[in-house]
């Protein structure tokens, strides 16, 4: 018999929603189109094409900042509008609602997480939370019976969540304001520094996806593969222009990126039981999150290290994947439950 549960993962650029009747994960877009402030006038990958393109009389607005909800009634109006996509108009059946949320976030950022659901129009007959780093693991694999010690750094869109879990908890976790959208700001920079023209986030996207690097070597000469053309208003002219952008202008942009994240790993491993260091040393770390897939990122850490970096494959699903486990098994019906505030 199909089960009617859900697991939801809000993230800051993309909402990944896992539906237990047809066992499918949903990946879109997390944002909104409104025009005059009243009319949604698209939401998804749909308002996505629309971002940096907007008239002043339309916003186009990502609800989630910094790993917390900053709009909540945006938020839970793509909340309902991707669920009745899913299911339709009617919404099917009373069903079980699961949310990830960030570890090292307060009690009330945490509690929004699960209004969007409660406060909605969708109707829910159970709605729990369940801690991110806990739904990496579990859909990393990770033992969660077990007391060895596993960390694990989410690298985010806009943070990045470094934790380390033993007997099924978290013993410690720390969120840093440090995501792939950092690097898109540092490309913009650098390109409007280095070549007097002006891009768009989007753009800049473009360019890291093409060409960041973190273990890049400079050559005498670029070829081909080390450079890509992009559009963008030259800052003198204010008329259209193309540009050629190298790979080492680019790691020379986000080359500070890196090493705040090597610090970040460090002090955390710093203020980590010694028993479960040792485990640390032994197993490694774990990489996961849609940044995690810059090339050669898991070198660099383990050469700024000295630890071994484990890799996934789709790392930016091992939330939503672990999330689908959870809901779905009752083994891990412990690592769900309910704000201690929740309006129940």
């Amino acid at each position: 018999m199909a089960l009617s549960v859900f697991g939801i993962d809000f993230g800051t650029n993309n909402i990944k929603i896992y539906n237990g009747i047809s066992k499918t994960i949903t990946t879109e877009k997390n944002i909104i189109a409104i025009k005059d402030k009243t009319e949604v006038l698209a939401f998804g990958d749909e308002a996505f094409e629309m971002y940096e393109k907007n008239p002043d009389n339309i916003n186009v607005d990502f609800p989630i900042k910094s790993g917390v909800i900053a709009d909540l009634s945006n938020m839970m109006t793509l909340f309902e509008m991707f669920y009745k996509k899913l299911l339709g108009p009617r919404g099917g059946k009373l069903g079980r609602f699961c949310v990830a949320v960030p570890a090292d976030i307060t009690e009330v950022q945490q509690k929004a997480f699960y209004d969007v659901v409660f406060k909605s129009n969708v109707k829910a007959r159970e709605i729990k939370i369940v801690e991110k780093p806990l739904a990496d693991a579990v859909g990393l694999g990770i033992d969660m019976t077990s007391s060895r010690g596993n960390m694990i750094v989410n690298i985010g869109s806009d943070t990045t969540e470094i934790s380390v879990i033993s007997n099924g908890g978290i013993v410690i976790s720390k969120m840093i304001d440090l995501g792939g959208n950092k690097i898109d700001e540092l490309i913009v920079e650098v390109v409007k520094k280095r070549y007097n023209i002006f891009i768009g986030l989007k753009t800049a996207e473009k360019i890291k996806i093409a060409l960041a690097d973190a273990m890049y070597e400079e050559s005498e000469e670029d070829n081909e593969d080390d450079l890509i053309y992009v559009y963008g208003r030259n800052a003198i002219t204010g008329l259209p222009s193309e540009r050629a952008i190298s790979k080492e202008t680019v790691y020379q942009a986000i080359e500070s990126f890196f090493e705040e994240l090597i610090e970040s790993i460090k002090n955390l491993l710093e203020r980590t039981p010694p028993e479960l260091q040792e485990d640390i040393l032994d197993i490694g770390v774990y990489l996961t999150g849609g940044s995690a897939s810059i090339k050669n990122l898991d070198k660099y850490i383990e050469e700024n290290t000295e630890l071994i970096v484990n890799t996934v494959k789709n790392p930016d699903q091992t939330v939503i994947r672990g999330l689908s486990m959870i809901v779905s098994d009752n083994k891990y019906k412990d690592l769900m439950y309910e704000p201690r505030e929740s309006s129940f």
